[in-house]
């Protein structure tokens, strides 16, 4: 748990957008869901094979390495826009287009192995970032891509969007773990 009692954030603190991912978080501190969920994430995904890690369950979706890539990338967005905005940074920020990312990243000439060493690095940085804002930090508020966000609706998005990718490699993708 960390020191800091965090609260949950307030319709007003993101866009509608998120409130799917706001809502897969039912625990009072989404800084010790983040450190549950990165572990039971690697787990689930350490049980997939190199040869599976290019399975996509339709055409036109993303391979199992493109999924665990775009969780990286959303985590690092995620959390530059909550240092920002944590930092009193008023600036405006950019929207992301993930649907643009993931294929210029050419996830596939990847390991797996290593998506997913990269995305515990990521989390164990998020980690520490988050673990540092004071009270203050985490009711601050900016914009991203057009949107009210606050540093508190970031903290409970980034679980919130992983258990969402979990349940697809779940359901869709078969992984079991």
């Amino acid at each position: 748990m960390t020191a800091v009692q965090i609260g949950r954030p307030e319709a007003d603190e993101f866009s509608p957008y998120y409130a799917e991912y706001i809502g897969r978080v039912p625990e009072p501190d989404p800084v010790a869901a983040l450190a549950a969920e990165a572990e039971s994430t690697r787990k689930l995904l350490g049980g997939v094979a190199e040869k599976d890690a290019g399975f996509r369950y339709a055409p036109d979706k993303w391979s199992v390495k493109e999924v665990v890539g775009h969780l990286c990338d959303v985590e690092r967005v995620m959390s530059y826009r909550a240092l920002c905005i944590a930092r009193g940074d008023t600036t405006p920020l950019p929207g992301f287009d993930e649907n643009a990312y993931v294929p210029a990243a050419d996830f596939g000439r990847r390991r797996l192995a290593d998506l997913v060493s990269e995305f515990s690095d990521v989390r164990r940085a998020t980690l520490a970032l988050f673990r540092s804002f004071s009270a203050d930090d985490w009711r601050r508020k900016g914009n991203a891509n057009g949107h009210p966000i606050s540093v508190r609706a970031l903290g409970y998005i980034l679980p919130g969007h992983e258990r969402h990718h979990v349940m697809v490699l779940r359901d869709r993708y078969g992984l079991r773990g």
